[in-house]
């Protein structure tokens, strides 16, 4: 997600070469040099450059004029990065990478431009809710680039070697987490492999709202001005109960980091891997490794409820180029081809309708066994089952206060009493923001 967090490397080749095909000869192209670029947009991100190079290169053909000039920041530092430099009026930023959720809070303070001039232009480019979250208050303040949703992956080899069945790709054959875990028990059992069930986003808000709202939790914070903690509901406190028992029980590893889970399921160590798009790429690079996609679990007598959100851009309102800044944003959200270029080298989910409706096709025609039914997935889940991250100029100090609350849980620490915990840390919190 941060936005599904910045968790992507440049993926491997088999899938992008796929998506690269998508955006035909505009996804290709030598790297801007000539002389007569008198003008340069400076963009700051949290992915390697790598993934932001197609898009870079077509906009740079698209207008000789300008070019762009790229600096990652690792992403856990993105948002200190960003504070310290806007609080100082740094121009030396001009286009910048907005973690969805954190859009009011950016709001606030003043660090992103009115972007009105064009909303139309947006809500007709753009999905529905991407166009919402990119909005404050009745007014556009970011482009959205890519949205998310996450899917079960399974390993295919493990699951016949102990004589489970796979689950169904379409999402009326949902599994609930309950069948998870008695299948990932018995894979353990019959073949040997160390743990059930691997989450990707361990400890991130990202990934674990879904266990709480699928148990009709809500998203943890209520309120007229939603700045009142709702994380101690009968769903906070038994979603968070089953999260800790994972760990408890050894069905989930202790002491590995988000960014260490999809070795452990690429090498063999669990059955089920519930991640983000993402992977795919990294997945089908690998020969011998035989996998395969379904819906995410929900819990039974609970809903279904999938993650979304991710990385908008938006303006620096002390660039003295926001005219330039807003024609690179314009290429990369609002046309068919730079939205494309954004997924050419990483398999993310355009936020542009054109382009989402391409990429899903070509996701569809070139599906192998592995990745039958992910574009159904995906389009069913972004539609019916996807709950954004709760809008609040408030999140940052949330997100922060309940990953610390995640991982005691994780490590033992009793989940209505860390929950509690936690409620009291962001009432304290929240006060100076009020």
């Amino acid at each position: 997600m941060s936005g599904p967090l910045s968790r992507r490397g440049l993926l491997g080749a088999a899938l992008s070469a796929t998506l690269a095909t998508a955006g035909g000869a505009a996804l290709s192209g030598c790297s801007s040099s000539g002389q007569d670029r008198t003008r340069t947009v400076r963009f700051l991100g949290p992915e390697t450059p790598e993934t932001f190079r197609p898009v870079i290169r077509g906009f740079e053909r698209a207008h000789p004029d300008l070019r762009v000039a790229y600096t990652p920041v690792p992403p856990s530092q993105l948002n200190d990065v960003l504070q310290l430099r806007l609080s100082a009026k740094d121009s030396a930023i001009d286009v910048y990478c907005v973690d969805q959720p954190r859009l009011p809070a950016l709001t606030a303070r003043g660090f992103l431009t009115d972007l009105n001039a064009i909303r139309e232009r947006a809500r007709v480019a753009v999905t529905r809710e991407q166009y919402e979250i990119s909005s404050w208050q009745g007014t556009l303040r970011s482009l959205p680039v890519w949205t998310s949703t996450q899917y079960l992956f399974y390993n295919a080899d493990l699951l016949r070697k102990a004589g489970v069945p796979r689950p169904g790709s379409a999402p009326a054959d949902r599994w609930t987490w309950e069948e998870i875990l008695r299948a990932g028990r018995r894979v353990m059992d019959r073949s040997g492999a160390d743990h059930a069930l691997l989450l990707e986003q361990t400890d991130a808000y990202y990934g674990l709202q879904p266990l709480v709202e699928s148990l009709h939790g809500g998203s943890g914070i209520t309120g007229d001005d939603m700045l009142t903690p709702a994380v101690t509901s009968r769903g906070w406190i038994d979603a968070m109960t089953w999260y800790g028992k994972l760990f408890a029980d050894g069905l989930s590893p202790r002491g590995v980091s988000s960014f260490q889970m999809a070795s452990l399921f690429t090498g063999g160590r669990a059955p089920f891997f519930v991640g983000g798009p993402w992977n795919l790429g990294a997945f089908a690079a690998l020969k011998d490794f035989s996998w395969g996609t379904a819906p995410q679990p929900y819990f039974a007598g609970g809903r279904a409820v999938t993650p979304t959100d991710s990385w908008s851009w938006g303006i620096n309102p002390y660039s003295g180029r926001q005219r330039d800044a807003q024609r690179f944003m314009e290429y990369a959200s609002l046309t068919t081809e730079g939205s494309l270029a954004t997924v050419a080298a990483s398999p993310l989910i355009p936020s542009n309708r054109e382009a989402f409706d391409r990429y899903a096709a070509d996701l569809e025609h070139k599906a192998t066994r592995s990745t039958e039914g992910v574009a159904a997935i995906m389009r069913y889940e972004l539609a019916e089952t996807a709950v954004s991250r709760p809008r609040t100029i408030g999140y940052t100090q949330f997100e922060t206060v309940m990953a610390s609350a995640f991982s005691d849980i994780r490590n033992g620490s009793p989940a209505e009493d860390r929950l509690a915990k936690a409620s009291d840390e962001l009432i304290r919190t929240w006060e100076r923001l009020r």
